[in-house]
């Protein structure tokens, strides 16, 4: 298996030997329908709230591991709370990425009620939390009362994408254009960025050793793997974690060239292949952009979120691509070292660095898989 290269086996694709076999084309380019229908549901629904809350799962969130679960059951109210079977151990050991994907679902709902006249107020971790860990108290109470005036922010929320594609290098982002993406941060986050091309080279570096040290760490990488949702089939069965449902994957997988167990011998294309594109990516970055807040606390965190997601939204309208890169603000022991060289670099005295993305641009990407809303009610 490891003595077909990448490019014998997309020849093979590509050449039709595969694609040739009656009723295999149509299955290959297939897309995960089911997973994808939330996308067209929302704001389809009659209570207010289920209306906002159907656009807040289209969030984005670490790994797409949608952590968010929510009780209905007093009128007038959403109470949010974290599924703790959707954490990230290993590289996300105290969750902290983990809430700052439950203040983009806050962010959202609150400027999807507005649009819809709805006002919302938010009472964040009304029965406390613990910074090391999350449980199963509240992360927040959402009340609903009458009186939105609107959210300019909410026509980008069907069209924000997180880009994972390699990114335009004959195209740079203009000063302008960066300057009203960092400008979107409203709830406390400082946020900063750069398009300058003298500081982005070091910074290409310092992306491409984290994700080395991520992809190379046996844990960390494994904890990746196991959320790999590989074909149609897949996806649409478990519409959450890492998305390989292309043509491309679908063939693969079809070979017996690309599954999880192949996927974590260091020595296979697959795990070759998907190492050199994570690597490409990193170095088409044509600019940056991060936040930072001067505490760490869970509150800290969600309102992270908050301000990532009209970041992100500002970048939607603003038609540049955005990938997060997680990787080097991760809290593990391999990963120290980074950890230090991103504060050093993006972050004042006291400061936590909390979202660090690439920014560019690149072609259209699809919708990402999500649970169906009625999937993230509580019902006792």
């Amino acid at each position: 298996m490891a003595e077909l290269t990448r490019r014998k086996t997309l020849a093979l694709i590509g050449g039709g030997t595969l694609l040739a076999a009656g009723g295999v084309a149509a299955d290959l380019v297939t897309p995960p329908t089911q997973a994808l229908k939330p996308w067209a549901q929302a704001g389809r629904y009659a209570d207010p709230r289920m209306r906002a809350l159907s656009w807040a799962i289209l969030a984005p969130n670490p790994h797409n591991r949608q952590p968010w679960l929510v009780d209905l059951r007093e009128a007038d109210r959403v109470t949010l709370y974290v599924d703790t079977d959707r954490l990230l151990p290993h590289t996300d050991p105290f969750s902290r990425q983990i809430v700052i994907g439950l203040g983009c679902f806050l962010e959202t709902l609150q400027i999807a009620a507005a649009a819809d006249g709805w006002r919302t107020e938010l009472d964040v971790f009304p029965r406390g939390a613990d910074d090391a860990a999350l449980d199963r108290r509240p992360v927040a109470v959402i009340t609903f009362e009458e009186g939105g005036k609107g959210d300019a922010d909410f026509a980008m929320i069907p069209h924000r994408r997180t880009q994972k594609e390699p990114y335009d290098l004959t195209r740079e982002v203009p000063v302008a254009e960066l300057a009203g993406v960092v400008g979107a941060a409203r709830h406390g986050s400082r946020a900063d960025g750069t398009v300058a091309a003298a500081e982005l080279p070091a910074l290409r570096r310092l992306s491409e050793e984290a994700l080395r040290i991520e992809l190379e760490t046996p844990r960390t990488y494994r904890e990746s793997v196991d959320l790999f949702r590989i074909g149609r089939k897949e996806v649409n069965a478990n519409p959450d974690g890492i998305d390989f449902s292309g043509p491309m994957f679908q063939a693969l997988a079809r070979l017996g060239l690309f599954s999880r167990e192949v996927a974590l011998e260091g020595d296979s294309m697959a795990f070759q292949a998907g190492y050199d594109a994570v690597m490409e990516n990193a170095r088409t970055a044509m600019g940056y952009v991060w936040l930072c807040t001067q505490g760490n606390g869970r509150v800290d965190q969600i309102a992270a979120g908050r301000d990532w997601m009209r970041v992100h939204l500002a970048a939607t309208r603003a038609g540049v691509a955005l990938q997060p890169l997680s990787q080097a603000l991760q809290e593990y022991p391999e990963m120290a070292g980074l950890y230090g060289a991103a504060h050093e670099r993006l972050a004042k005295p006291g400061e936590t660095v909390q979202m660090w993305a690439r920014l560019g641009y690149s072609p259209k990407v699809p919708q990402s898989p999500r649970w169906p809303l009625e999937a993230k009610i509580m019902h006792g």
